[in-house]
């Protein structure tokens, strides 16, 4: 049998994870009446609320071209989202050729610039999907002229930019050559690929040699490795040692289990060759980027360089009076092990203990990629205490500061442009490009340093009413651009602890936006609203009425409040300041001052200002 590896990529969105059910429908995989979820790729619980992939995934499919020929096709499904990019980079060595999937009406996007970027680089030759074809604003043709003026912008060689391409329907499982298909099945796709991507070019003659390209744990097994072998062929309980790209040797040991992609299953088998995508149990601490291998070889196979953490979080264990009320994970030893074993599978991350042992610093490529593993944790009963994200400086040759920017790439109606500019001027970003994109639409590019972003995106909502889309992505690191105003609002914090009173928080109203209810439990310290000023101001949310024998004419008046303002973990997270905490348990996500003693406060504020 045949083989091809491929990695499907696409922007967020795309089409990319259906079209895979659909290939896996159409192959036999499934079978008829099995009941099988959609977009089956997205298994976990975040993946599926918010309909993107977060971690690459390894599937494969057999198919059968009715002349008898067999060819077995493994697809590793990617991340879009740059804060992922981590994975995405390494994956592309495991693999032959990359099908790159656009949609007929928004065409190529800036994630798409990423990925598709890093695999030119790597020499792959990618085949062109135009998914959603059948959309109703579809405009392939100039699709596809997009996608070409981005292969020559990143240096495509001429063999890379003679690429195939094919029109599809991924939701309705059809494909064809022409942009005018409506019906068929995707044997096109299939042809494409089984022509186009070459067959693995390991040696099967060689020694035993093994990229690990992914990592992940299982309770049973221990840690499982993923990752192409690149030459020869591995058996069961053969002896394996594990050397770093250095060429050191992190460890030796047996290949206890040797696990093959069938379907959406991992599949034991006794014996793995040459261009085969597997995974591999027996090892305890070899990790992503190391060479596994025969005894006798000694030097690792290349891998591919990850791109630095450009943010950092500081998760604390969580002190506030209402700790422990609601989480079953709340000691500094837990949070520890929690977040070493993530820096373990995630190679994104990086996680440092700070010197009161109470903290850890967890650096991350974005709020994304940070704010997933908060609510991962927080979802399996932690409590934390989380800081403001904060940007990672670094020092350029001449011992200058820098600091890391993005390409921001909005799209915005026309009316709101002016908005957007305004706003991104006061986070220092510089516009590299402005340009009508269609259908009253601006497409406008800054550069912005990261510091500037976090945060806005929200903001940002709320200026386009809802209608702009951003996309961020590392550019580089760049000149420092000094100091960037922050938010402008102050808090109202409140002065003490109790329950929250209609009476009370009725003239609050007056004073800014209320960010707690009637019948709520607060604390001293604990913020509960935002001041419409830009001071912090003290408030005492549970003063209740004076009760008197005296009969007053009239009726009482009743109290009418407006529904308090509830922030998500990312608007959270980006809406504190330096001095204040965001709480998250399993059940609530409050906002509180670092100090909640009104003195302390004072005392840290002077401290600082001096």
């Amino acid at each position: 049998m045949s083989l091809r590896n491929v990695a499907i990529i696409a922007h967020v969105d795309h089409g990319k994870t259906t079209l895979v059910d659909q290939l896996f429908r159409q192959s036999g995989t499934f079978r008829d009446n099995q009941r099988v979820e959609e977009r089956a790729m997205d298994s976990n619980d975040l993946e599926k609320e918010r309909g993107i992939t977060i971690l690459a995934k390894c599937t494969s499919i057999e198919w059968d071209d009715h002349h008898g020929e067999k060819t077995r096709i493994n697809i590793v499904d990617t991340p879009g989202h740059a804060d992922f990019g981590g994975e995405v980079e390494r994956i592309l060595s495991m693999v032959d050729g990359v099908v790159l999937l656009v949609d007929a009406a928004e065409g190529a996007m800036p994630q798409t610039k990423f990925v598709t970027g890093k695999a030119l680089a790597l020499g792959l030759r990618p085949i062109v999907v135009v998914n959603k074809i059948d959309r109703q604003d579809a405009r392939a043709q100039e699709v596809l002229d997009e996608v070409f003026d981005l292969f020559v912008s990143l240096d495509a060689t001429d063999e890379q930019l003679d690429f195939p391409v094919i029109f599809a329907s991924g939701r309705n499982g059809y494909a064809g050559d022409t942009p005018d298909v409506r019906e068929g099945t995707l044997t096109p796709l299939f042809e494409t690929i089984v022509k186009h991507v070459p067959a693995p070019s390991a040696d099967p003659d060689g020694p035993f040699k093994f990229l690990v390209t992914l990592l992940d744990r299982d309770n049973f097994l221990g840690r499982i490795l993923t990752g192409m072998v690149f030459s020869g062929s591995v058996k069961t309980n053969m002896a394996i040692h594990a050397l770093d790209p250095d060429g050191k040797i992190v460890e030796t040991g047996r290949a206890s289990k040797i696990m093959a992609f069938r379907g959406l299953e991992r599949v034991p088998v006794d014996e793995a060759n040459a261009g085969d995508i597997i995974s591999l149990a027996g090892l305890t601490v070899a990790t992503v980027a190391n060479t596994i291998c025969d005894p006798s070889v000694t030097e690792p196979l290349h891998a591919q360089a990850i791109d630095p953490p450009t943010l950092s979080m500081r998760f604390a264990v969580n002190d506030s009076p209402m700790a422990g009320r609601e989480g079953s994970k709340v000691t500094s030893r837990m949070i520890r092990d929690r977040l070493f074993r993530e820096a373990e599978s995630n190679v994104a991350i990086k996680v440092t203990e700070s010197s009161d042992k109470d903290s850890y610093e967890v650096a991350g490529r974005g709020e994304l990629q940070l704010g997933v593993l908060i609510e991962t944790m927080r979802r399996e009963g932690f409590e934390l205490g989380i800081s403001r994200p904060r940007v990672l400086f670094a020092e350029d040759d001449s011992g200058a500061k820098t600091e890391p920017y993005e390409i921001v790439i909005i799209d915005v109606d026309e009316e709101y442009s002016g908005t957007v500019v305004d706003k991104m001027n006061i986070r220092k970003a510089e516009m590299t490009d402005m340009r009508p994109s269609g259908g009253g639409k601006t497409r406008i590019t800054f550069s912005a340093p990261a510091r500037g972003m976090i945060g806005y995106h929200g903001e940002f909502l709320s200026d386009t009413r809802g209608t702009g889309i951003m996309n961020r992505l590392f550019e580089k690191y760049g000149p420092h651009k000094g100091k960037i105003e922050g938010r402008k609002n102050g808090v109202l914090i409140s002065n003490g602890a109790g329950e929250a009173n209609a009476y009370a928080l009725g003239p609050l109203e007056e004073r800014g936006i209320l960010m707690v209810a009637p019948q709520e439990q607060l604390y001293e310290g604990m913020i509960v609203g935002e001041n419409a000023k830009t001071d912090d101001l003290e408030v005492n949310p549970m003063k209740s009425k004076a009760l008197t024998n005296f009969r007053v004419s009239g009726k009482e008046d009743t109290i009418r409040l407006t529904p308090p303002k509830r922030l998500t973990l990312e608007q959270a997270i980006a809406y504190i300041d330096d001095d204040e905490l965001v709480e998250v348990t399993p059940k609530s996500i409050r906002l509180r001052k670092r100090y909640l003693d009104p003195n302390e406060r004072k005392r840290a504020s002077r401290a600082k200002a001096a």
